[in-house]
């Protein structure tokens, strides 16, 4: 979900906090409520400097302000504080926004560069566990989510980039990218892919 609203959000509330006078002015309000006059004695600033920080994280609901005598008494938004975080925060909420402007697949191709040919063979397996992961997320995407493959259906494709057919259908699965049915029964391409591999073995460069 890739919601304008949300990114602008997330990134005000960000903002908010990216200031170590202001983290400091949030611990402070935790623990009591403060009037701009204590906080400024407290952190040895101005209070006008107080006033600016408090403005910001007012806006994004972090502090609200009361009238006591002559004073105004900030006081921490724990409530509005977690909820802002269970929601911008999720799952399904934050990769979007902030990866929106990531080339999240770089990596890939530039391993992807270094270790196929042109005709889109493998030349040489990395001795690096990402490197490899990148070569077995390249190689999966020739089995089409939903359906069920035999042993021979899986080797025919991948013979095409290997002749190692054993070696990559093995860690296909083995890297929760693929699965496979017992006893030598049908495979099928895991989306989204499920870790279920044991710690890496080869030597790491």
């Amino acid at each position: 979900m890739d919601d304008p609203n949300t990114s602008t959000e997330l990134l005000a509330f960000f903002k908010a906090l990216a200031d170590a006078n202001r983290l400091k002015i949030v611990g402070l309000l935790a623990r009591e409520p403060l009037s701009v006059e204590q906080i400024a004695e407290i952190l040895q600033i101005h209070p006008s400097t107080v006033s600016h920080h408090l403005a910001r994280l007012s806006r994004v609901g972090l502090v609200s302000a009361r009238a006591e005598g002559y004073y105004s008494i900030y006081q921490l938004e724990t409530k509005a504080l977690e909820t802002m975080a269970q929601r911008l925060l999720t799952r399904e909420e934050l990769p979007a926004p902030a990866a929106a402007d990531v080339d999240t697949d770089a990596y890939d191709r530039k391993v992807l560069h270094n270790y196929l040919t042109q005709e889109g063979r493998i030349k040489s397996f990395p001795v690096q566990q990402k490197k490899y992961e990148a070569i077995l997320r390249y190689v999966v995407r020739s089995f089409d989510p939903g359906v069920r493959y035999s042993e021979k259906q899986v080797n025919e494709i991948l013979s095409k980039f290997h002749e190692d057919t054993a070696g990559l259908r093995r860690n296909l699965v083995e890297f929760g990218l693929m699965s496979r049915q017992g006893g030598g029964g049908e495979y099928w391409r895991n989306d989204p892919p499920q870790v279920t591999w044991q710690p890496w073995q080869r030597n790491s460069s």
